[in-house]
């Protein structure tokens, strides 16, 4: 798990019921894949009356359909916020290599490399 670097806003909504919380820098964060999905988790801390977990699994359609909707909403958006754009585009950047990598490995049976600038953007991701 990471610290929570932002700020997470979480609502369920069902017709008789609303629940909403926050997920802060005093929070957790634990996102990676496994054999049918993304999986994403928020975690909060502490004693029982503050506790608070939310845990989100998507199958990789569902996932990429969410990444090509936000790419088209990004193309749709005038360019005002140039500073979270570009943490979005770094990260993105570093998926498409993590991706990129393990398909020649996987081609490749383990002989595929990253350049010296894939690993140090990937590296930056990880930690």
């Amino acid at each position: 798990m990471k610290p929570i670097v932002g700020k997470a806003e979480v609502a369920l909504e069902y017709p008789d019921k609303f629940y909403v919380g926050t997920f802060e820098r005093t929070g957790n964060l634990d996102a990676h894949v496994d054999e049918t999905g993304v999986s994403l988790s928020l975690y909060h801390l502490g004693g029982e009356d503050v506790r608070k977990s939310v845990r989100l699994h998507f199958d990789y359609a569902l996932f990429a359909q969410i990444l090509r909707s936000l790419a088209k909403t990004v193309a749709a958006e005038p360019r005002t916020d140039v500073a979270h754009r570009d943490t979005l585009r770094d990260a993105a950047r570093a998926l498409y290599v993590a991706l990129k990598a393990e398909a020649v490995r996987h081609k490749n049976s383990g002989a595929g490399k990253m350049t010296p600038e894939e690993e140090v953007l990937l590296l930056h991701v990880l930690e």
